[in-house]
């Protein structure tokens, strides 16, 4: 075989194909005092082995189940990189996988990340990271390890993607899968801080047809793009605390689909949920997308969280000591419908205002 650089060429190394592993190791050093940070009950090893380790055993399970989650931020992604807003992504990423775990009673045990990008940037990768340290650390979970990404042609220059996934675990006489919700039964629903992860095509087309202007609106006093990229609330703590009373039917998390589509996924087939839209006022964030993009109740509905970030569904005699547990653990609870006879849909009596 000729060795072509014998006449004069130069050889090509990953770091021309645009991988600097070099700066990847650099980084993995940078952020380990992020991830020691989050270690709890039952992590072990160190950051930057081929694998993350727990002890299952450490936590005092007698007879656990294991409960997985795995997400990403969608393309509220696109606003973080137009508006230079990094800090709170991270936090949305382990958000939209703890909640999805802390429905059937689970408690998180740890946390891996994905961060993919062109070319890494050191700064904003860190703040990101810094983010998903710090959901974990509102979640309880172990930072256990992660991917960093380069892939030089997959993405534009400052644009980067997220994933996320989550195990957690619960007593299998503790586990809440909707088994038990009854006709008659109670919904709970425990208020948003916002738009959170979900229903940002949608949000990103209304700006685009509201103009540039839109990005210098105040909502209550905040700026528009401030108030959009607010993190999205981690449920764990208060929702961990309603389930260990023991009286909790069901918990849903208010994700892509809204109210609508999220509670029948854990209801039983023979029910339904009425859901009375006056017992909340649409938060004023939800308002101005309402009227700027013309959407209707039905699609704000199916679409966004509408101000309901969670709900419980518990027995009429459990309402108001479930209220009381949430409020107390931070949460805004109120009573905001019932469980009647039906085919495993959701209806709403009243109107959004």
């Amino acid at each position: 075989m000729s060795d072509e650089r014998s006449h004069g060429s130069t050889g090509l190394s990953y770091q021309d194909a645009g991988v600097d592993i070099a700066a990847g190791n650099a980084f993995v050093e940078r952020i380990k005092p992020l991830v020691k940070a989050t270690e709890r009950l039952g992590s072990a090893g160190e950051l930057g082995g081929f694998g993350g380790l727990f002890d299952l055993q450490k936590i005092g399970l007698h007879d656990p189940i294991l409960v997985s989650a795995t997400d990403g931020v969608g393309t509220k992604l696109l606003l973080a990189i137009e508006y230079g807003c990094h800090n709170g992504v991270g936090i949305d990423l382990v958000a939209m996988c703890v909640n999805d775990l802390v429905v059937q009673g689970a408690e998180p045990l740890f946390f891996l990340d994905y961060f993919a990008t062109g070319k890494l940037d050191s700064d904003l990768a860190a703040e990101v990271v810094a983010g998903v340290a710090e959901g974990c650390r509102q979640a309880g979970c172990a930072l256990l390890g992660g991917e960093t990404a380069e892939m030089p042609d997959m993405y534009e220059a400052g644009h980067y993607d997220l994933a996320g996934f989550s195990v957690g675990a619960v007593e299998r006489a503790h586990l809440i899968d909707g088994s038990a919700v009854q006709i008659g039964d109670r919904i709970i629903g425990a208020r948003s801080n916002g738009i959170h992860s979900n229903g940002f095509s949608l949000v990103r087309k209304i700006l685009e047809r509201a103009g540039p202007s839109a990005a210098n609106a105040e909502i209550d006093g905040v700026p528009l793009i401030e108030a959009l990229m607010a993190p999205t609330r981690i449920y764990v703590k208060s929702a961990l605390a309603a389930a260990r009373r023991g009286q909790i039917s069901a918990i849903a998390h208010i994700t892509g689909g809204g109210l609508t589509e999220n509670i029948p996924r854990v209801l039983p087939s023979h029910t339904r949920a009425l859901i009375d839209l006056d017992t909340w006022s649409l938060p004023p964030l939800f308002g101005w997308f309402q009227d700027r993009g013309d959407v209707s109740q039905s699609e704000m509905l199916k679409t966004f969280n509408c101000g309901i970030g969670m709900i419980f569904v518990v027995g009429e005699d459990d309402v108001e000591e479930t209220i009381a547990t949430l409020n107390s653990n931070g949460e805004i609870a109120f009573e905001i419908g019932r469980i009647e006879a039906g085919h495993k849909n959701t209806d709403f009596i009243g109107e959004l205002d």
